[in-house]
């Protein structure tokens, strides 16, 4: 096999108890590529189910969230990649419900997964798209928001969360042909109800 240009890695925790937790929207994402592409992803590499379709990896790092940079550091070495050969895909809980934000690097935000990537690959210079999973009944901040994060979505959220899914999905394809910068400009504009902090 050639050695891919592009992983797209989504975050979450293994196990059906987080299945269908706001966590867990990295995961998914990774299996609605899967469906789209007709990729199983049974192959277990680098401690990650991966499927392959072409010269693109789909990847779901099996251990728990706080620890998903072991798995990118292993492609990295395996098959001598750089940093901005990923897009990581993970839960934002300090965007809106059903928002996107794409960038090419930066601060992890205080989000563990992120920050193992980062710590692990060395650089701050990958490419994520953030997923928001912020609703009505997200606490405050320090209040909560490690059981907010691993709870399930609220009925009245479920069709909003899967029309997330499908627009995210659509970014990662998009990432992955054109590049960041493509992306970016297509998929980071605003949600109707989104304002920023504070406004």
């Amino acid at each position: 096999m050639d050695t891919p240009p592009r992983i797209i890695l989504g975050l979450g925790n293994p196990g059906v108890r987080y299945a269908d937790t706001r966590h867990n929207v990295g995961f998914r994402v990774v299996e609605e590529l899967a469906e789209r592409r007709r990729v199983e992803l049974d192959r277990r590499e680098c401690n990650a189910l991966v499927g392959w379709d072409d010269r693109l990896a789909l990847a779901a790092p099996q251990t728990f969230m706080n620890r998903s940079g072991y798995s990118a550091r292993c492609f990295m070495e395996r098959w001598e990649l750089e940093p901005d050969s990923f897009l990581v895909v993970y839960d934002e809980v300090h965007l809106p419900l059903g928002s996107l934000r794409l960038r090419p690097g930066g601060s992890p935000g205080g989000h563990r997964g992120m920050e193992s990537v980062v710590e692990s690959l060395g650089s701050d210079r990958v490419p994520r798209l953030r997923l928001g999973i912020s609703g009505r009944h997200r606490p405050a901040d320090g209040e909560g928001l490690v059981e907010f994060v691993l709870e399930p979505f609220g009925a009245d959220e479920v069709e909003a969360v899967e029309e997330m899914i499908r627009r995210a999905a659509d970014a990662c394809e998009l990432w992955s042909r054109e590049g960041a910068e493509a992306a970016m400009q297509r998929f980071n504009r605003r949600l109707r109800t989104e304002t920023e902090p504070g406004g």
